[in-house]
């Protein structure tokens, strides 16, 4: 019998990567002794991937994981400096960037941040909760990575890890997935090979090219959720405060965030930054508000009443490190007395503490990004089930799509609730 096949060609077989195939006409033997048969493939060992798969042994369908890594989870490990920042008490639509903001809604109603926190009870797994309803292990991300691999082995998912995917082929209604060791054939696919930031845990472009052989559109992507670099000239003078970190409000001309600021060798990071960067376009400036709590001018006002003699370095330093204030302050400022200050001059020194205004040269990277903004395009996918509208049977789950979450537990909850969604549709 000739069947059609949807080939796709490994990235090694032309210089510009993945491309789209053909339909072939061939003939294809469904059982060659070297082809593992099974319900359902997902290409990675990850978050996503790994509820996914909970979830589709559970409901019966047998499955198998593949992933290139030599551990499963290997991020999961490190989320939240090793304590992994699993979900957060308070999560709606609001945290996520997409250029479908509605795409997520259906996903974290159906799996909530509550659910999880069921698992993690069920398992008796400590967790305490940290600034802004973050909920973090206790003890060790290892705990929630042993709880899934728990669950997996329960619901019979076998898991090959150290594997190589060469080639896809969709063959009717079925998938096979050539890889290194051998090929596996299965109805249902599942994408969960995550972004591109930090490639040195394995991090690639595989799911990308994977979307592209089915059709489908790949929303431009960029590093999330990372540090600022600066300009030469403000990274020579900011640089020397390094390891200092103050709370601010930072904002951009799509959102604000207050968090702490943490001055660094190349720029700036910390929380504030950290959620900045993903609403950061490139030659924009960002404003940072010192000191938020408080009404400055009113305050130094006062200052200047009660000790009119104190110089206006004396006044600022008891709110700010001594280092950032002779930075932010020119010396004749600074070393003026505060009597000698007009209203329109103390209006002048808040504008440049509370309105500080600089451009960041760039961020570091997917190097040191925590996630990937862009990605498969939400348009195309059912935001119920996480299948393909190009594709029956071609699932997409967790950092892979167009859906970014804040720092604060988001991006796992939503590797949660995608990954459980998918896995109650996979046939």
């Amino acid at each position: 019998m000739v069947r059609l096949v949807r080939r796709i060609i490994p990235e090694s077989a032309h210089p510009s990567g993945f491309r789209i195939g053909k339909l072939l006409s061939a003939v294809q033997s469904s059982t060659m002794s070297s082809t593992l048969q099974t319900d359902v493939v997902i290409i990675g060992a990850s978050a996503s991937g790994l509820m996914c798969a909970i979830h589709a042994g559970r409901r019966g369908r047998k499955v198998i994981l593949l992933d290139h890594a030599e551990k499963a989870g290997k991020k999961i490990l490190i989320a939240g400096g090793g304590r992994c920042n699993f979900t957060n008490y308070e999560v709606s639509a609001e945290n996520y960037l997409s250029h479908n903001p509605h795409f997520c809604k259906s996903a974290l109603s159906r799996f909530t941040q509550w659910d999880f926190i069921a698992m993690m009870e069920e398992h008796q797994i400590p967790y305490h909760e940290r600034d802004h309803g973050q909920l973090f292990c206790d003890e060790s991300a290892r705990d929630i990575l042993d709880m899934l691999l728990s669950e997996c082995r329960k619901a019979d998912i076998t898991i090959q890890l150290n594997t190589k995917i060469e080639s896809i082929e969709k063959v009717d209604q079925q998938f096979t997935i050539q890889t290194d060791k051998q090929a596996v054939q299965g109805r249902s696919l599942v994408i969960a090979s995550g972004g591109l930031s930090i490639p040195k845990m394995g991090a690639s472009p595989l799911g990308y090219r994977i979307a592209k052989q089915f059709g489908h559109t790949i929303r431009p992507t960029t590093a999330g959720l990372v540090p600022f670099t600066l300009h030469a000239q403000d990274r020579e003078r900011f640089g020397t405060l390094s390891g200092i970190a103050v709370e601010v409000v930072v904002s951009s001309e799509r959102n604000q965030f207050r968090e702490n600021m943490l001055f660094t060798h190349r720029g700036l990071s910390g929380p504030a930054i950290l959620q900045i960067s993903s609403y950061w376009k490139p030659g924009e400036s960002i404003e940072i508000k010192l000191l938020p709590d408080l009404d400055l001018i009113e305050h130094l006002t006062t200052e200047q009443q009660s000790h009119p003699n104190s110089q206006l370095k004396s006044c600022i330093n008891k709110l700010l490190p001594k280092r950032l204030v002779a930075l932010l302050l020119t010396q004749q400022q600074a070393e003026r007395p505060l009597r000698s200050l007009s209203q329109q001059e103390l209006e002048e020194v808040s504008e440049q503490l509370q309105r500080w205004t600089i451009q960041p040269n760039g961020t570091e990277g997917y190097r040191t990004a925590e996630v990937t903004l862009g990605g498969v395009d939400c348009d195309e996918l059912s935001s119920k089930t996480m299948e393909s509208k190009k594709e029956p049977g071609l699932y997409f789950v967790g950092e892979v799509m167009d859906v970014t979450g804040w720092l604060g537990g988001y991006n796992l909850q939503w590797a949660w609730s995608s990954g459980w969604c998918a896995g109650g549709a996979v046939n």
